[in-house]
């Protein structure tokens, strides 16, 4: 996978990769705990709401859905603020027709996913 763009945001102990390849995915990779200390530590929730947002110049072909997959591979454990975070954008995504994915969880958020009754609300890819 060739990767036309890379942003990087990084706080204290999250940090958050966003790639977009010429497939017209864009894939979010998350580093570090994903809780709303880490995450509100350095940005706004509006800042890290704009970041999971498209930017101008993101437009794609009408030939392709557009898509997003969060990777979570590196994500020991997050608590339930980004669990609503990720929903909240999850909602906004399907209201715009952009497929959303995660990926790469580990058995920790499988539990919070579980416990949150979550675990099939969102499209868990394998990879």
């Amino acid at each position: 996978m060739r990767t036309i763009e890379t942003q990087i945001w990084k706080s204290s102990r999250l940090t958050i990769e966003r790639a977009k390849n010429e497939t017209y995915c864009t894939v979010f990779r998350l580093s570090g705990p994903f809780t709303a200390r880490d995450m509100y530590n350095s940005l706004s929730p509006d800042t890290l709401r704009d970041i999971f947002e498209a930017k101008p110049g993101d437009e794609t072909p009408s030939t392709r859905i557009p898509a997003q997959i969060f990777d979570l591979t590196e994500v020991p454990y997050m608590d339930s603020i980004a669990l609503g975070m990720l929903a909240n954008h999850y909602v906004r995504c399907q209201c715009r027709g952009i497929r959303l994915s995660i990926t790469g969880i580990s058995p920790r958020v499988q539990e919070r996913l579980r416990i949150n009754r979550m675990e099939n609300v969102f499209p868990i890819a394998t990879i």
